[in-house]
């Protein structure tokens, strides 16, 4: 991708790429593996740095590319060892990273859009409107920077690193081309070499790239149910009126299918105190997933302001998960992380702009905050 500068970024560019970019300059090219292992095994952005590639190439690159991140913004490390990054993208907007430590995992997860169009109406995401696609660069770059936070280089000795989930800040799928090449990224030797079964995309519903993706990759994937019946499922997640639950299901379903393991299905369900904790929502849910192969991730509502629902009491948390342990479903019920920096699940909303850059619409969201402290610098997000 040609940047502001005219520059080709590097950071973003899955192999056959960064093979075609050293094509068009009238490089070798080999010289691709070289440049990548510099920038996603060890971190580095300056060329001059690469010193096992010549002088001359490493002027010729000076002029035509560059290895461009996110500028970060801020980096909060909570009390429970959970971090969250704040990046600004090229559009100005800003998007949040979390990583989340437990015992020998690192999970980090990544945004994929500046603001969320979908408008789930328990995630704070949506309720600052889209703002910005990310490009391929921005999506690993939050990699990319954790990474080096750590000094987990090269990747593949004592990695931070070990799960990425692409359940940050806005839906995957409608930034299609971006989160694939970055997610390739991810997975490839030459660059974080994750394993696909610990690469995970959660998508609330587009079905037709649910589809699509099957041709381009075989990730984990995840779903944002939170709902076991269309009714309700049209009020929390508005997407369901385009893509209702048969529908969906069945798009899965085909998904899962092509990966040719006995991988499932991963199942997120957002509990919501007297909206949809009930035994019977439980009951109704074990009928609807009967003839899908999956394990359920409950999560406890993380309230947030003027979000106008609450968080279930824990007997209610664990009357639901018993009532799907007893159909026979594996359930775990996730664990709050970060609230102390406000990167607990659903509160992701990118309130660190920098005023100068804000735009008319991030400013009338923020205004429907009264409340809210808009000198504050720290965001807030899942």
């Amino acid at each position: 991708m040609t940047t502001s500068t005219g520059k080709t970024n590097l950071l973003g560019l899955t192999q056959p790429e960064m093979e075609k970019f050293f094509d068009s300059i009238g490089e070798k090219r080999f010289r691709a593996g070289q440049v990548m292992k510099w920038i996603h095994h060890l971190g580095v952005d300056d060329f001059d740095a690469m010193t096992n590639v010549s002088k001359a190439l490493r002027e010729k690159l000076k002029v035509c590319a560059e290895i461009r991140g996110p500028e970060v913004v801020s980096e909060d490390i909570s009390t429970d060892g959970t971090r969250k990054w704040v990046v600004r993208v090229a559009s100005g907007s800003c998007v949040e990273t979390v990583y989340i430590p437990q015992g020998k995992r690192g999970t980090l997860c990544v945004s994929s859009q500046a603001g969320c169009a979908l408008d789930c109406s328990f995630c704070s995401t949506g309720k600052q409107g889209f703002n910005s696609n990310l490009t391929a660069a921005e999506v690993i770059g939050q990699v990319w920077i954790a990474n080096k936070s750590f000094g987990s280089v090269p990747a593949t000795v004592d990695r931070a690193i070990t799960n990425v989930v692409m359940m940050g800040m806005g839906e995957p799928l409608l930034n299609f081309d971006n989160v694939v090449a970055a997610m390739h990224l991810m997975m490839d030797d030459l660059g974080y070499g994750i394993s696909k079964r610990r690469v995970t995309l959660s998508t609330s519903g587009v079905v037709p790239m649910i589809d699509e993706l099957s041709k381009h990759i075989d990730v984990s994937l995840a779903l944002s149910l939170h709902a076991p019946n269309d009714a309700l499922r049209n009020q929390l997640v508005p997407i369901n009126k385009k893509y209702p639950l048969k529908v969906l299901l069945e798009s899965c379903q085909r998904y899962m299918s092509t990966l040719g393991e006995k991988r499932v299905l991963t199942v997120e369900y957002t509990l919501l105190k007297d909206i949809n904790d009930k035994v019977e929502h439980a009951v109704e849910m074990a009928e609807l997933l009967k003839d899908t192969p999956c394990k359920i991730n409950l999560i406890p509502f993380n309230p947030f302001p003027h979000s106008g629902y609450e968080r279930p009491s824990n007997n209610a948390i664990r009357r639901f998960q018993d009532q799907l342990h007893q159909a026979g479903y594996n359930v775990t019920v996730r664990t709050t992380r970060g609230e102390d920096i406000d990167a607990a699940c659903g509160q992701l909303v990118g309130q660190v702009l920098d005023r100068t850059r804000r735009s008319e619409r991030y400013i009338a969201v923020r205004e429907l905050s009264a409340e809210a402290d808009l000198a504050q610098s720290a965001v807030t997000r899942t």
